[in-house]
């Protein structure tokens, strides 16, 4: 832990402002993410190409929001000081945000790797994310009006957080730049059955 603590300077005040940034990237990727819902027949390829995208950004994430509450549990002073998220959010709305999120990316990798548009798989695709999307509102609207003030905060390290966060970035666009011909598989089973339902 010592040796996290010394590569990652800036302490409790650089993990908010690192879960800060990734946060105010996630709000944008996800609102993309969540516009191709509204004609995924036509675009599967862009959603999944956003989605494999979010792989690491989301990884980001847990992992500085579970850095916090491991600091906070094990009596890091700055973290314990600082105090915990309300009682609600930390044992209802986080867990069910971090279950449905994992279910969510991993029913959808396996939909991806698998080809299939259809079935249980699918299914349970879709009922993460109902989940999701009902936690993850309650989350977001619970810091959304915090963020401005995060992302303008100041804490040693900055140039190292933006490192990470760009790595996190373009390891999501390589990824998903690498799963476009299974993407592009996945359209082209979507649009022909989408042909023959309304031929």
């Amino acid at each position: 832990m010592e040796t996290v603590r010394r590569l990652l300077p800036g302490a409790s005040a650089g993990n908010e402002h690192l879960t800060a940034v990734v946060a105010a990237i996630l709000v944008v990727l996800l609102a993309v993410e969540g516009a191709t819902l509204l004609g995924i027949e036509s675009l599967l390829t862009v959603h999944v190409f956003v989605g494999v995208l979010l792989i690491p950004v989301i990884g980001l994430k847990l992992a500085s929001t579970g850095w916090r509450m491991a600091r906070y549990y094990l009596g890091g002073e700055e973290y314990v000081r600082r105090g915990p998220p309300h009682v609600l959010l930390r044992a209802v709305v986080a867990p069910l945000v971090v279950v449905s999120t994992i279910t969510l990316f991993a029913t959808g990798l396996l939909l991806l790797g698998l080809g299939e548009t259809a079935g249980p798989l699918l299914a349970l695709h879709q009922a993460s994310f109902v989940v999701w999307l009902g936690a993850t509102g309650v989350h977001v609207l619970a810091h959304l009006a915090k963020l401005p003030r995060l992302l303008r905060a100041r804490a040693p390290g900055a140039a190292l957080r933006g490192a990470i966060v760009a790595c996190a970035l373009v390891a999501g666009v390589s990824l998903a730049t690498a799963t476009l011909p299974a993407a592009d598989h996945l359209q082209d089973r979507v649009t022909a059955r989408v042909g023959i339902d309304r031929a």
